[in-house]
Protein backbone atom coordinates (compact mmCIF):
# COMPACT_ATOMS: atom_id res chain seq x y z
CA UNK A 1 0.00 0.00 0.00
CA UNK A 2 1.48 3.37 1.06
CA UNK A 3 5.17 3.86 0.43
CA UNK A 4 5.45 7.57 -0.29
CA UNK A 5 6.13 9.13 3.13
CA UNK A 6 8.70 6.73 4.51
CA UNK A 7 6.64 5.78 7.56
CA UNK A 8 7.18 2.08 6.87
CA UNK A 9 10.83 2.57 7.80
CA UNK A 10 9.60 2.46 11.40
CA UNK A 11 9.13 -1.10 12.63
CA UNK A 12 5.82 -0.26 14.34
CA UNK A 13 4.28 1.13 11.16
CA UNK A 14 5.81 -1.60 9.00
CA UNK A 15 4.15 -4.25 11.15
CA UNK A 16 0.77 -2.48 11.05
CA UNK A 17 1.09 -2.12 7.27
CA UNK A 18 1.91 -5.82 6.83
CA UNK A 19 -1.18 -6.66 8.84
CA UNK A 20 -3.25 -4.36 6.63
CA UNK A 21 -1.86 -6.09 3.55
CA UNK A 22 -2.77 -9.49 4.95
CA UNK A 23 -6.29 -8.34 5.79
CA UNK A 24 -6.78 -6.94 2.27
CA UNK A 25 -5.70 -10.30 0.82
CA UNK A 26 -8.10 -12.13 3.14
CA UNK A 27 -10.91 -9.78 2.08
CA UNK A 28 -10.31 -10.94 -1.48
CA UNK A 29 -10.67 -14.54 -0.31
CA UNK A 30 -13.95 -13.65 1.45
CA UNK A 31 -15.28 -12.21 -1.79
CA UNK A 32 -14.35 -15.39 -3.65
CA UNK A 33 -16.05 -17.49 -0.98
CA UNK A 34 -19.17 -15.35 -1.30
CA UNK A 35 -19.21 -15.81 -5.07
CA UNK A 36 -19.01 -19.56 -4.46
CA UNK A 37 -21.90 -19.27 -1.95
CA UNK A 38 -19.62 -20.78 0.72
CA UNK A 39 -20.77 -19.20 3.99
CA UNK A 40 -18.68 -21.63 6.04
CA UNK A 41 -15.52 -20.49 4.26
CA UNK A 42 -16.56 -16.86 4.75
CA UNK A 43 -16.94 -17.49 8.47
CA UNK A 44 -13.54 -19.20 8.68
CA UNK A 45 -11.94 -16.27 6.87
CA UNK A 46 -13.73 -13.83 9.19
CA UNK A 47 -12.10 -15.62 12.12
CA UNK A 48 -8.67 -15.32 10.44
CA UNK A 49 -9.22 -11.60 9.87
CA UNK A 50 -10.25 -11.21 13.51
CA UNK A 51 -7.06 -13.01 14.55
CA UNK A 52 -4.97 -10.50 12.62
CA UNK A 53 -6.94 -7.49 13.79
CA UNK A 54 -6.92 -8.40 17.50
CA UNK A 55 -3.35 -7.35 18.30
CA UNK A 56 -3.35 -4.83 15.45
CA UNK A 57 -6.28 -2.91 16.95
CA UNK A 58 -4.73 -2.95 20.42
CA UNK A 59 -1.52 -1.42 19.08
CA UNK A 60 -3.50 1.29 17.35
CA UNK A 61 -5.95 2.02 20.16
CA UNK A 62 -3.60 1.71 23.11
CA UNK A 63 -0.41 3.00 21.51
CA UNK A 64 -0.89 5.05 18.38
CA UNK A 65 -4.32 6.66 18.78
CA UNK A 66 -3.76 8.14 22.26
CA UNK A 67 -0.74 9.99 20.89
CA UNK A 68 -2.83 11.42 18.03
CA UNK A 69 -6.13 12.04 19.83
CA UNK A 70 -5.13 15.48 21.11
CA UNK A 71 -4.65 16.82 17.59
CA UNK A 72 -7.26 14.71 15.78
CA UNK A 73 -9.98 13.79 18.31
CA UNK A 74 -12.86 13.38 15.84
CA UNK A 75 -10.76 11.37 13.40
CA UNK A 76 -9.53 9.02 16.13
CA UNK A 77 -13.07 8.59 17.50
CA UNK A 78 -14.37 7.73 14.02
CA UNK A 79 -11.62 5.14 13.51
CA UNK A 80 -12.40 3.57 16.88
CA UNK A 81 -16.09 3.43 15.98
CA UNK A 82 -15.20 1.64 12.75
CA UNK A 83 -13.10 -0.83 14.77
CA UNK A 84 -16.16 -1.65 16.88
CA UNK A 85 -18.30 -2.26 13.77
CA UNK A 86 -15.69 -4.60 12.29
CA UNK A 87 -15.30 -6.46 15.59
CA UNK A 88 -19.06 -6.97 15.88
CA UNK A 89 -19.49 -8.40 12.40
CA UNK A 90 -16.39 -10.60 12.59
CA UNK A 91 -17.36 -11.65 16.11
CA UNK A 92 -20.64 -13.06 14.83
CA UNK A 93 -18.57 -15.84 13.24
CA UNK A 94 -16.43 -16.54 16.32
CA UNK A 95 -18.19 -19.84 17.07
CA UNK A 96 -19.04 -20.92 13.54
CA UNK A 97 -21.11 -19.81 10.62
CA UNK A 98 -23.80 -17.32 11.68
CA UNK A 99 -27.36 -18.53 11.14
CA UNK A 100 -28.49 -15.06 10.08
CA UNK A 101 -28.97 -15.19 6.30
CA UNK A 102 -28.09 -11.47 6.10
CA UNK A 103 -24.66 -12.00 7.67
CA UNK A 104 -22.72 -12.76 4.44
CA UNK A 105 -23.80 -9.46 2.88
CA UNK A 106 -23.25 -7.61 6.15
CA UNK A 107 -19.75 -9.08 6.23
CA UNK A 108 -19.06 -7.93 2.66
CA UNK A 109 -20.33 -4.42 3.41
CA UNK A 110 -18.27 -4.23 6.58
CA UNK A 111 -15.15 -5.48 4.84
CA UNK A 112 -15.60 -2.82 2.15
CA UNK A 113 -15.73 -0.23 4.93
CA UNK A 114 -12.63 -1.87 6.41
CA UNK A 115 -10.73 -1.42 3.13
CA UNK A 116 -11.59 2.29 3.22
CA UNK A 117 -10.59 2.40 6.89
CA UNK A 118 -7.20 0.90 6.04
CA UNK A 119 -6.62 3.60 3.44
CA UNK A 120 -7.47 6.29 6.01
CA UNK A 121 -4.91 4.85 8.37
CA UNK A 122 -2.20 4.37 5.79
CA UNK A 123 -2.70 7.68 4.01
CA UNK A 124 -3.54 9.77 7.08
CA UNK A 125 -2.83 8.25 10.47
CA UNK A 126 0.54 6.69 9.73
CA UNK A 127 2.05 9.77 8.04
CA UNK A 128 0.64 11.99 10.83
CA UNK A 129 2.21 9.69 13.40
CA UNK A 130 5.53 9.79 11.59
CA UNK A 131 5.48 13.58 11.65
CA UNK A 132 4.05 14.11 15.10
CA UNK A 133 4.93 11.38 17.59
CA UNK A 134 7.79 11.86 20.01
CA UNK A 135 10.34 9.16 20.82
CA UNK A 136 8.46 8.47 24.06
CA UNK A 137 5.19 8.03 22.18
CA UNK A 138 6.83 5.58 19.76
CA UNK A 139 8.21 3.70 22.76
CA UNK A 140 4.66 3.46 24.11
CA UNK A 141 3.52 2.01 20.76
CA UNK A 142 6.38 -0.50 20.88
CA UNK A 143 5.49 -1.41 24.48
CA UNK A 144 1.91 -2.24 23.45
CA UNK A 145 3.18 -4.35 20.53
CA UNK A 146 5.54 -6.22 22.83
CA UNK A 147 2.64 -6.94 25.20
CA UNK A 148 0.09 -8.06 22.60
CA UNK A 149 2.55 -9.76 20.29
CA UNK A 150 2.62 -10.10 16.58
CA UNK A 151 0.41 -12.13 14.32
CA UNK A 152 3.58 -13.05 12.46
CA UNK A 153 5.14 -14.49 15.63
CA UNK A 154 2.03 -16.34 16.79
CA UNK A 155 0.41 -17.76 13.71
CA UNK A 156 2.74 -17.59 10.77
CA UNK A 157 0.11 -15.62 8.86
CA UNK A 158 2.53 -12.92 7.73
Amino acid sequence: MCEYCGCQALAAIDELTREHDLVVNLIGEVRAAHQAADADRMAALARRIAEVLGPHTEVEEQGLFPALAGDFPEHVAALQSEHRRVEAVLGAAADGTPADPAWPLDLLDTLEMLREHILKEQDGVFPAALAGLSNEEWEAVDTVRARVGSVRAHSGLL
